[in-house]
């Protein structure tokens, strides 16, 4: 299944690691502070290692935490160097849209041979711009897109028609997910990938009337254990009891055949 955790919590990644149900790890400044990661670049390093290695050779995005250009080069390059499934993750333009971001993005892809996730875009014209810089990845988000009043699937089908049509390698990955029916419609609608975080992802695989049959399932086979269990003791007791009779009948024959000698 093409889906990405989007968690910076070794425990959970761990989890659904051994489950063999995710593809990849997506990470930003916002969910690595929620998972306690503190000590600005110098924590996100230490932890992005730990992810890496954890979940090699599946791909990790890791974002830079700057927006200044240079700076975002060598943050990129100190990344990209900590490990070859690290994917770095570059915002389409700056707080206040600065365009450099798509220097940086062409420059990496280009001629540095490092791997872009091009991220935090809301419509399907920024997604394919950062494809024809050269992105490696494009990341739509979804949630925020609905939230604007816009048909994310509309966004996700068009953007995959214009991909195919002009044969770019980016491939889509659609974040801000809000919903469990997010994740297949997304993936319908033309998504390479969908980024989930840890309890929508519990949420696709339980469901309320799975949990009802299986504790049916258990409860009969209980049922069908304890009448094996009665109808074992049952012949037990059949299999003694015939022997009981026919011990008895063997003795009376011998009683009988000593009278008739007498």
């Amino acid at each position: 299944m093409p889906i990405f955790l989007d968690s910076g919590n070794l425990k959970e990644i761990e989890k659904y690691l051994k489950m063999g149900i995710i593809r990849g790890v997506t990470t930003n400044p916002t969910i690595l502070l929620k998972d306690g990661v503190t000590g600005g670049m110098k924590g996100v390093r230490a932890r992005s290692i730990e992810i890496a290695r954890l979940i090699a050779p599946l791909p990790l995005s890791v974002e830079v935490c700057t927006n200044d250009p240079l700076q975002m080069q060598s943050q990129a390059q100190e990344l990209a160097a900590m490990g070859s499934n690290i994917i770095v993750k570059i915002t389409i333009h700056g707080p206040n849209g600065e365009l450099e971001n798509m220097e940086v993005i062409h420059e990496l892809e280009g001629h540095r041979n490092i791997r872009v996730n091009a991220t935090a875009m809301m419509s399907a014209q920024q997604c394919f711009v950062a494809a024809m810089a050269g992105a490696t990845y494009v990341s739509l988000f979804g949630g925020r897109v609905a939230n604007m009043g816009y048909n994310p699937c509309e966004e996700i089908t068009r953007l995959r028609s214009v991909l195919d049509k002009f044969n770019l390698k980016a491939k889509i990955i659609i974040g801000s997910t809000r919903e469990v029916l997010n994740i297949i419609e997304w993936l319908d609608a033309g998504a390479h990938f969908v980024t989930v975080v840890p309890p929508l992802l519990e949420g696709m695989i339980i469901h309320p009337y799975t949990k009802d049959t299986v504790r049916q399932f258990l409860a009969d086979a209980a049922k069908m254990e304890t009448r094996l269990q009665a109808e074992n003791i049952f012949t037990t007791e059949e299999r003694n009891g015939n022997k009981e009779e026919t011990a008895v009948a063997t003795s009376k024959s011998k009683l009988v055949n000593q009278q008739q000698k007498i």
